[in-house]
């Protein structure tokens, strides 16, 4: 299978300037830009740096442009303006994804640069000449996010906005001449932003250059992951825990599943295949989920944090006890799962399970309690609880903590003070 072969079959490209095969003769200088309006990227973002990673690990230089000009000013989106952002905003944000890039990219080396280096320099009366001349207002308006908002009552577009697709033409341009860059990466909503710097490196310098559009990567509600839409699930450990980012992949449907290792790890794809089959024989087991996400934390946060999520989770859903936990991944199931805290001499009086369930929230009161433990879905220990007026004692919590579960997904973990 040749790369562009696998590219296709790992469904990440969804628009190309001309012939893939064309584009990957030979080797390229690429670059994908990203705007520093958060000081983390979330895993839409990710889907395409590790595009990037292919890519550069198939003999191809990378280029990484923050947009700490354009960043100021934000490209289109379907309703209002984005923020505008100050200088020290996004010199702090920069920093931050050049550290989460440096660590995604491992061994591949790449070069980052700063579109306001050179957009800050920018004369009107030159731009306007040698840049918006090979622009029509045409042309610009009839793009899905510019004709949306022209159309939409109560939404305009401001000119800054406008301007965006120029400014990121003016980036390929002069990309291509300071550095070689001949073929910019990005997610198919990009894509005629993309052709800008294409159309535009054509008609000044006479030369071809190149665009790859992947596909938009989405939930299972078909919503794309971003800021914008809500659902960003963050790559900085302080926005999403590495045990909440295992979780997210975890609990992921089946429905998606292979595209989502096809894209997010570096599998071949005869092993997606196999691992497939095997899902598909016992889907319970959730291999193709455990996999994922055993893969794809360990390329965003390293191996230790996602053995650590790893063993949180088994003990929280799985068949661990608490007793077998390391200290490192105790303390990340009792950071991330409710937790109640029992004194000594309450234990030692008899504390009514049912009151610990209500407190921990593990049930809405008493009566719910009850009832639940009555149809025997309340777990304590790996036990099945059978008794109405069950009393927790000291000897319940060994080693300090117990865990409670309600079905598959609901836990509590009790502490000894």
């Amino acid at each position: 299978m040749t790369f562009a072969e696998e590219l296709r079959a790992r469904g990440l490209v969804e628009h190309t300037s001309a012939p893939l095969e064309q584009i990957l003769a030979g080797a390229r200088t690429a670059y994908f830009g990203i705007d520093p309006t958060a000081d983390s990227m979330q895993i839409g973002n990710l889907a395409v740096v590790l595009l990037m990673r292919r890519l550069g690990e198939a003999g191809n230089k990378l280029m990484f442009l923050v947009g700490g000009a354009t960043g100021t000013i934000g490209d289109p989106k379907e309703r209002g303006e984005r923020p505008m952002l100050d200088e020290k905003t996004v010199a702090a944000n920069t920093r931050a994804l050049k550290s989460q890039l440096t660590k995604i990219l491992g061994r591949t080396s790449f070069k980052m640069v700063d579109n306001a280096d050179w957009l800050s320099k920018v004369k009107l009366l030159p731009f306007l000449r040698d840049v918006g001349k090979n622009f029509t207002v045409n042309d610009l308006i009839k793009r899905d996010i510019i004709k949306t908002r022209l159309e939409t009552p109560d939404e305009s577009i401001s000119y800054t906005e406008f301007t965006y697709a120029l400014l990121q033409g003016l980036d390929y341009l002069t990309l291509h001449e300071k550095y070689g860059v001949d073929l910019q990466v990005g997610g198919s909503d990009q894509w005629t932003n993309m052709l800008s710097g294409v159309d535009l490196i054509r008609k000044r310098l006479g030369k071809q250059v190149y665009a790859l559009g992947m596909p938009l990567i989405t939930d299972a509600a078909g919503k794309k992951f971003g800021k914008s839409e809500g659902n960003a699930l963050w790559l900085d450990p302080k926005k999403t825990s590495p045990f909440r980012f295992y979780q997210f992949w975890m609990n992921l449907p089946d429905e998606g599943i292979e595209n989502y290792l096809k894209v997010y790890t570096f599998l071949p794809l005869s092993e997606i295949n196999v691992l497939m089959e095997l899902h598909h024989r016992n889907p319970a087991e959730r291999q193709a989920q455990e996999t994922l996400a055993r893969l794809v934390t360990e390329i965003v946060h390293g191996p230790a944090a996602t053995a650590q999520a790893a063993a949180a989770t088994d003990a929280l859903f799985g068949d661990t006890p608490f007793s077998e936990l390391s200290r490192e991944a105790l303390a990340v199931a009792l950071a991330e799962a409710p937790s109640i805290t029992l004194s000594g001499k309450e234990l030692r009086d008899g504390f009514s399970l049912a009151e610990a369930l209500a407190a921990g929230g593990l049930a809405s009161s008493k009566n719910e309690a009850r009832r639940l433990i009555e149809g025997k879905g309340i777990v304590l220990s790996g036990m099945t609880v059978e008794n109405l007026d069950q009393k927790l004692y000291p000897g319940d919590l060994a080693n300090g903590h117990a865990l409670v579960r309600r079905g598959k997904q609901g836990v509590l973990i009790l502490v000894l003070k």
